[in-house]
């Protein structure tokens, strides 16, 4: 549903609960960056979401060093939610290119991440750093919603490995999901794939750097993964999930 005002006010996460006529105090970070980046002042309209759907239009009633609080004027029933249900599934990677797929993924539309590690992972984490990196990439979702409209927060799930994952993937999927692997051997387009219907899942499983071993293929395979190619030429890790989730959303979502 289109926003009534074209007008894109400076929008901020709020996990609380949210009501009209409410008085709230920013986060430690939503103040900083309203105060000292967008400059914002007494007055000024905002748009806070809580990330379980809709948005609420609000003024800051109070802006200062110590505090910053804003005033609830009315609540949008508005979502800019793709029709698809996409989960990615991403090979981990330096921290650089994947901050940069997560985030890209989220302006994407897509439902849920699901980082895994493979047998040609560059980057090995131990629990507490990987605690710590779902941590990161938690925020960096929250930007992502902020910046691209969207109300709902995807959901990003602790990293595992790709064989963990796919075993969790054997007892979920129903008979309409449809899951991809992309591969250089491939000879399947995602245009030759007849649509699915609306109530499918989409699974979306993009290998590391140095790509997938011939075992790990061969297990996605057995899980019931099409192999599909995007035209011919070999795309980084940090392009492919782009490519192929903008692909689905033009051939079935609202591109």
């Amino acid at each position: 549903m289109p926003r009534p005002n074209p007008i894109m006010h400076a929008r901020f996460y709020h996990p609380a609960e949210i009501a009209i006529g409410q008085l709230i105090e920013l986060s430690v970070e939503n103040k900083h960056h309203a105060a000292r980046v967008l400059r914002l002042k007494k007055g000024d309209a905002i748009t806070l979401f809580s990330g379980h759907g809709g948005e609420y239009s609000a003024h800051i009633e109070n802006i200062s060093k110590s505090n910053t609080t804003v005033l609830i004027d009315a609540y949008h029933d508005m979502d800019c939610e793709s029709p698809l249900n996409i989960t990615l599934a991403q090979a981990i990677c330096v921290n650089e290119k994947m901050d940069w797929i997560i985030q890209k993924a989220v302006e994407l539309g897509v439902t849920c991440i699901q980082p895994v590690s493979t047998v040609r992972s560059i980057v090995h984490l131990s629990d507490e750093r990987s605690s710590k990196r779902l941590q990161h990439w938690q925020k960096i979702i929250i930007s992502a919603c902020e910046q691209c409209g969207r109300n709902h927060l995807p959901q990003i799930s602790p990293l595992i490995t790709l064989p963990e994952w796919l075993s969790q993937k054997k007892t979920t999927q129903s008979a309409h999901d449809l899951s991809f692997m992309l591969s250089t051997t491939a000879t399947e387009s995602l245009k030759n794939i007849p649509q699915p219907p609306v109530s499918a899942h989409i699974a979306l499983v993009i290998g590391p750097e140095g790509g997938f071993t011939q075992e790990e293929e061969i297990a996605i395979l057995h899980t019931g993964f099409i192999p599909v190619r995007l035209g011919k030429r070999i795309l980084r890790t940090e392009s492919a999930a782009l490519a192929a989730i903008s692909a689905l959303q033009t051939l079935w979502g609202d591109y």
